[in-house]
């Protein structure tokens, strides 16, 4: 059987949903490649900024490491932008999605948050409060995320700093993103509840 035969979830079987099973836990496995594919297409894209989004996303990441910050913090810096091509107006939120699974949910709630605790730095050109991520002082995120932000991120557009490629950030990224995703994945069981 190549492939499920059932029109309904109510209708499959479990030989069905082993056939699925086994094909997910692959297609879950080939996720590091895919993500590190899309980050790829950051690549050329300045919109006005002194370095493109994908030397940007390397130049954080790079930063952090230097910095002494551990591969999961390093990981969160290298991807925490890689929404900017499917939703620019709401990159943070993907790119929190794609690594939840996988991350501390501080660090989930930190690239959440990035693009706001970010607007310290800039949003007081626009109007805005620039100090709007104080209504988050008290949550156990605060302080790394503003050390995200104001350390490595808003810092990382410097097109003569000695960033780090791609490959050097590829283990760390394959580890993160294999590890088993929400703490695991249920196993189809034999015995099933009757329809």
């Amino acid at each position: 059987m190549n492939q499920a035969s059932f029109r309904r979830f109510d209708e499959s079987r479990l030989d069905e949903w082993q056939l699925i099973d086994a094909r997910f836990r692959d297609y879950q496995a080939d996720a590091p490649r895919r993500v590190l594919e899309h980050l790829h297409r950051l690549a050329g894209d300045h919109h006005g900024y002194p370095v493109d989004r994908f030397e940007h996303c390397l130049q954080t990441a790079t930063r952090a490491l230097r910095d002494g910050a551990d591969e999961e913090m390093v990981v969160c810096a290298l991807l925490h932008d890689i929404g900017d091509d499917l939703a620019p107006a709401n990159h943070a939120e993907i790119a929190a999605g794609i690594l939840e699974p996988f991350i501390d949910p501080l660090n989930a709630w930190m690239i959440r948050h990035h693009e706001l605790f970010q607007g310290y730095h800039y949003r007081h050109f626009f109007g805005q409060d620039r100090h709007a991520r104080e209504q988050f002082r008290d949550h156990p995120a605060y302080a790394r995320t503003v050390r995200f932000c104001d350390h490595w991120d808003q810092a990382s557009f410097d097109p003569g700093y000695d960033t780090l490629p791609l490959e050097h950030f590829v283990p760390m990224v394959e580890r993160v993103l294999s590890r088993p995703p929400f703490g695991g994945l249920p196993d189809p069981i034999e015995e099933n509840e009757p329809r």
